[in-house]
């Protein structure tokens, strides 16, 4: 069915030049004076597998999206509807099946079913049977406010709405649908950089209200048992998903909203930033830092000082500086030889003082005011006017000057201020006026730059960096950060409930800047320390900060450089693990950083636990976020963990950690493979020739399995092309005997290597063996650590660990060792 459009007064916007446009500030004149009353049922029509039902006040369409996922889209004559900006626009096969009574309409998908009731008019979604999910009143519309209203059940836990500091929880809230920016926030912010109109419910469902336009979320805060999406304008549908388990839902989620690719391995190493590098010499003073302090390195970032010479003026020349800048393309080429990418910062915004904007003006690049000419406002950087990245020219425009910048050697991107930070109301963009997209402005604007960074160059991997967007974004390649956070423990509370609730909901890559950025008169090593140790552990390594105290650890004393020094190489070890966990994103959504509840559905409590996460599957982490600690208290899901650090083992649902400076509660589950490599100077020096496997070994656990995923670094869609390896490890006890077999899948890649010299480490165990085997060959245990070679084993006694060594080519393998 095709969209309706308001009528438009032709002569007006003819004059403005705005035909296609449509001024919220003008609905109340445009569209008629909507009062809701009792919504029925008259007549439903099966199109292409779409449910099409007309109602007394509306048409409402159902679109199978996959098995376990619904869009409801309700449309009234005469009210303007935008595109969907969530959906990833991909064609569902599904066979919906229909059947009618006297009362309903059942719509049954497989794993979800709509139950229309009639009248009067309702919505209600089961799964098994069961209720997940129905409208209270459903769809409401009148001259200002559009959207929908939902009955919650009792005891119904909400997680959703993107970037908040609020708690995991955020039933009985009400939460703003309009990003902005806050500077310097800690422990409390209802609105930020990059909200999300999403939850995700204890019930096992996620509810999307696709609208790009500002409006509010409202979780039970005006009426107890009611969620009520709303905004002012914008699209009149919601997408609904079920799923059996949380990992489950994420996966039909993402498959609705787009998978994220997988980002080029460098993305995973350390980078250097700040707020910002001034010129060339002290790039190059900053790498030479890192080389000396034998920190590895992968990418530095540029903040707005490649452009301009001050804060102020300059925004919008989106070209070097070349007096602080003289020769770039040199110094990029110099950095790459050095395995470090250049990452630069831009901004969506063109000061009517910098060298471009006569240009953007005559590319009809800019959004405009209401008499058809290019908005201009006054905001903290200059008089300005902003990108319209809705309009063919506006993007057009702007890709140009980032094919120009990526062909003199840039790597990647980072999108500041992209909320956008200043948005008047009045501003007209290609498809609606500031309000109606606001909220999809970075969205569009990640859209622009990724579908053109792979029609230029298909085979590579984009690094797109953004502060804001809309659910979907992730299929972009975007990788968000959360904001201008403080310096300090407040700064640093926080970080782990932002990262997981945006996680949840398809980003998978959303970090802080390591060690807070605003504010802070002098340096607090503690907190600095603690947020780099946390960092090792998130998704992106990157420290930044205002420059009147040094983001980079290397500038800082000799204590704070071993401690940081020593987790940041262990990063680098653990890359592949981390790759690994890159890999499981793209092909199913899940986070990197998961909550403590994927271990234990069943348990609503640990739902509010927003102090630990698991890394993956194999690790949970517990950041140190109070000074002067000595002794972390963490919350444990269930089953056995070992320290990493002592190899302590811990039961129970309380463990108890002794922290020092140089350590913070690091545990991974009895079971787990922990695959580490070499030390690298960065991640182009990464190989598995020599694999390290640790394994935690104990009598809770029977059999275990894991994996890694490796790929050349670099090539986009590698696995799907074939070329790619997994390196399977099993294990299993029985008796005295625990066997181990380790297999080989996939074609390879460029450089995979031909063999590796392994090394199975065995925490956990309690005596030396009486033999090993691997197949056919016996393995003998050595008397001393340093005698270890190929096919020979050692027991540290102390320790309590079993070392195994040998070689694994092409071929199968099976390790035997009995007690």
């Amino acid at each position: 069915m095709k969209e309706q459009q308001p009528r438009k007064p032709k002569r007006l916007f003819k004059q403005l030049g705005l035909a296609t446009l449509l001024p919220t500030l003008l609905a109340t004149a445009l569209q008629p004076a909507f009062a809701e009353t009792t919504r029925s049922y008259q007549s439903h029509q099966l199109l292409d597998d779409k449910l099409v039902i007309e109602t007394s006040d509306s048409q409402v369409t159902l679109t199978p999206l996959n098995s376990s996922a619904l869009e409801v889209h309700y449309q009234r004559e005469g009210m303007k509807q935008l595109p969907s900006f969530a959906r990833a626009q991909l064609k569902a096969d599904v066979q919906a099946q229909l059947s009618v009574s006297a009362d309903t309409l059942r719509y049954a998908l497989g794993d979800i079913t709509a139950v229309i009731h009639k009248s009067p008019f309702t919505i209600e979604y089961l799964r098994n049977g069961e209720t997940l999910l129905a409208e209270e009143h459903g769809f409401f519309a009148n001259q200002t406010l559009r959207g929908f209203r939902f009955a919650l059940q009792d005891q119904e836990k909400l997680i959703g709405g993107g970037q908040r500091v609020l708690g995991m929880d955020r039933r009985g809230q009400r939460l703003p649908l309009y990003n902005k920016a806050h500077y310097g926030y800690s422990t409390e912010s209802e609105q930020m950089y990059f909200g999300l109109p999403a939850v995700m419910s204890s019930n096992k469902y996620i509810l999307l209200f696709d609208n790009s336009a500002t409006g509010n979320m409202d979780l039970g805060a005006s009426e107890n048992d009611v969620m009520q999406f709303e905004a002012i304008a914008g699209r009149t549908a919601y997408i609904v998903v079920a799923g059996g388990s949380y990992p489950k839902l994420i996966e039909n989620y993402v498959d609705v909203t787009g998978h994220q690719p997988m980002p080029p391995r460098w993305a995973l190493g350390n980078f250097a930033s700040r707020f910002g590098y001034r010129t060339e010499d002290q790039v190059r003073e900053t790498i030479k830092a890192f080389r000396e302090e034998d920190f590895p390195l992968d990418a530095l970032v540029l903040d707005l000082y490649w452009f301009g010479p001050d804060i102020k003026g300059h925004m919008g020349n989106l070209a070097w500086d070349t007096n602080a800048f003289p020769q770039p393309v040199e110094m990029m080429a110099e950095l790459k030889e050095q395995g470090i990418e250049t990452i630069l910062v831009t901004e969506p915004f063109v000061l009517s003082t910098s060298k471009r904007w006569d240009e953007a003006v005559a590319s009809n690049a800019l959004a405009k005011n209401l008499a058809g000419k290019p908005k201009q406002f006054d905001f903290y950087f200059g008089n300005t006017g902003l990108i319209d990245v809705f309009a063919e020219d506006g993007r057009d425009w702007f890709w140009n000057i980032y094919k120009d910048l990526k062909n003199q050697g840039v790597s990647g991107w980072w999108g500041d201020l992209g909320e956008p930070e200043v948005h008047p109301s009045d501003t007209v963009h290609a498809i609606g006026m500031a309000d109606e997209i606001h909220n999809a402005y970075g969205h569009r604007w990640a859209q622009m730059l990724f579908e053109n960074e792979k029609t230029d160059s298909p085979d590579a991997r984009p690094f797109i960096m953004m502060r804001a967007g809309f659910p979907g974004s992730q299929r972009f390649g975007m990788i968000p950060w959360t904001g201008d956070v403080a310096r300090g423990w407040e700064g640093l509370q926080p970080q782990v409930e932002l990262s997981l609730q945006m996680g949840l909901l398809g980003f998978g890559y959303t970090h802080s800047d390591l060690g807070g950025f605003a504010d802070g008169e002098r340096f607090d090593r503690e907190p600095y320390i603690r947020w780099l140790q946390y960092g090792a552990f998130q998704p992106v390594y990157r420290p930044h900060a205002q420059g009147h105290i040094a983001p980079e650890p290397v500038f800082h004393d000799r204590e704070t450089r071993d401690i940081t020094r020593k987790f940041i190489k262990l990063r680098y070890r653990l890359l592949p693990y981390n790759y690994t966990l890159a890999f499981e994103n793209s092909q199913t959504g899940m986070p990197l950083m998961r909550p403590l509840f994927f271990e234990d559905e069943s348990n609503l409590a640990l739902m509010d636990n927003k102090d630990a996460y698991l890394w993956g599957n194999d690790f949970l982490v517990a950041p140190v976020t109070d000074g002067n600690m000595d002794e972390v208290a963490v919350q444990l899901p269930g089953g056995v963990w070992f320290d990493y650090w002592t190899d302590e083992a811990y039961r129970g649902d309380i463990a108890k950690v002794e922290v020092e400076l140089d350590t913070i509660p690091v545990l991974v589950r009895a079971g787990a493979f922990i695959p580490t490599v070499a030390d690298m100077k960065n991640t182009r020096e990464y190989t598995s020739k020599t694999l390290r496997l640790d394994y935690y070994a104990d009598h809770s656990v029977s059999q275990s399995s894991s994996y890694l995923y490796e790929d050349d670094g670099v090539t986009a869609d590698a696995f799907a092309k074939g070329q790619y390896e997994k390196l399977h490890f099993a294990g299993e006890r029985n008796g005295e005997h625990s066997q181990f077999t380790f297999t080989r899948e996939g074609n390879g890649y460029t450089g995979v290597p031909e063999s590796r010299a392994l090394e199975l480490v065995l925490h956990n165990w309690q005596q030396a063996p009486a033999s090993i085997a691997l197949g056919a060959v016996n393995i003998p245990l050595v008397k001393r650590e340093s005698e270890l070679a190929d096919n020979t084993a050692f027991f540290d006694k102390r320790r309590k660990t079993l070392r195994v060594q040998f070689p694994w080519g092409k071929q199968d393998l099976a390790l035997t060792i009995t007690e």
